[in-house]
């Protein structure tokens, strides 16, 4: 597979182009941010962590029969992925509140929301990743009502798949974020990436932060726990 010219470059990772039209290689970088990239730092090991750790998590949702943009790791930082038009929306699942849950509703962090919440937001830095609904993706023409339905049935599988995945290693998954694009077959396929970075995970017994939170709010060790979490799935790093 040869890698040609850089197509996007991302705020944690660059996508090239290669010689088969709908393959792409993903290049996780160093970089860290938050607060919608006004802040950037370089954490040492984090792209090679969050590429196999996402490598493992796809691979486990693909056994599950969730098809994933995943084809092969090539290196410590990058991957082959199948080429998706991507729809630039956000699907987020809660399974305890956290985050901007907690900041838009005044309700305690850490409680358990029964049954799990599905959330939208469109996919715009600028405008801060708006919090929309179904109608407002169909009638914007970001995705069609059929799209959406997938989106969520899988959003809900991912949930289910990981939930008893991290609980096994003694991790609450308290919520997440997906992407999803459109193969060339016209298929519904997760994409992006799946990591710390776009998660949160709270030891749960001790409710330790074990996600890009530790960024976000100064708590240190940010690498280090995400290799804490890697080593209790059994992620070969």
């Amino acid at each position: 597979m040869e890698k040609r010219e850089e197509l996007y470059r991302g705020k944690a990772k660059s996508v090239y182009k290669t010689d088969d039209a709908d393959r792409l290689i993903l290049l996780f970088r160093n970089d860290t941010s938050a607060f919608d990239g006004k802040r950037i730092e370089q954490l040492d090991r984090k792209g090679m962590v969050n590429n196999k750790f996402n490598a493992f998590i796809m691979q486990k949702l693909e056994a599950a029969g969730i098809p994933t943009q995943f084809d092969k790791l090539l290196a410590d930082n990058e991957v082959l992925v199948k080429k998706l038009d991507m729809i630039p929306v956000e699907c987020v699942v809660r399974n305890y509140a956290a985050g901007s849950l907690v900041k838009r509703l005044g309700v305690e962090e850490g409680m358990k929301l029964n049954p799990y919440t599905f959330e939208l937001f469109l996919k715009d830095d600028a405008k801060g990743d708006p919090f929309i609904n179904e109608s407002h993706v169909v009638a914007f023409g970001w995705g069609t009502a059929e799209q959406l339905a997938r989106m969520k049935e899988l959003s809900l599988k991912v949930n289910e798949v990981l939930s008893k995945l991290f609980d096994d290693a003694g991790l609450l998954l308290v919520d997440f974020k997906l992407e999803f694009g459109v193969f060339s077959d016209g298929s519904i396929v997760l994409g992006d990436e799946f990591s710390p970075d776009g998660c949160r995970l709270w030891d749960k017994d001790t409710k330790k932060k074990m996600d890009k939170d530790r960024f976000r709010q100064g708590l240190g060790d940010v690498i280090e726990a995400y290799e804490e979490v890697a080593n209790r799935l059994g992620v070969p790093l």
